[in-house]
């Protein structure tokens, strides 16, 4: 049986969302937490990339997440704690 467009929406629409914790207050650290969410283990490239943002500013809101317990990383990859 062939999987159509809408049975992919639907299923989409029945995968929870992540929620952002509470101590995550910067709206570009919700972002990235949110990307993470959705996309797994990315490296940096993916993720200046996905969010269209600089590398200079991705550092310092990967180290605050990372500081904070929501974000970790592994061989090179950022992923959710």
């Amino acid at each position: 049986m062939a999987t159509t467009q809408a049975d992919a929406v639907e299923a989409d629409a029945e995968t929870p969302m992540a929620e952002v914790p509470t101590t995550v207050d910067s709206p570009r650290a919700k972002l990235v937490y949110l990307y993470l969410a959705t996309h797994g283990a990315v490296c940096e490239d993916d993720l200046c990339e996905g969010l269209a943002m600089k590398r200079i500013s991705l550092y310092s809101i990967l180290k605050t997440l990372r500081e904070g317990g929501h974000v970790r990383k592994a061989d090179g990859r950022y992923a959710l704690a």
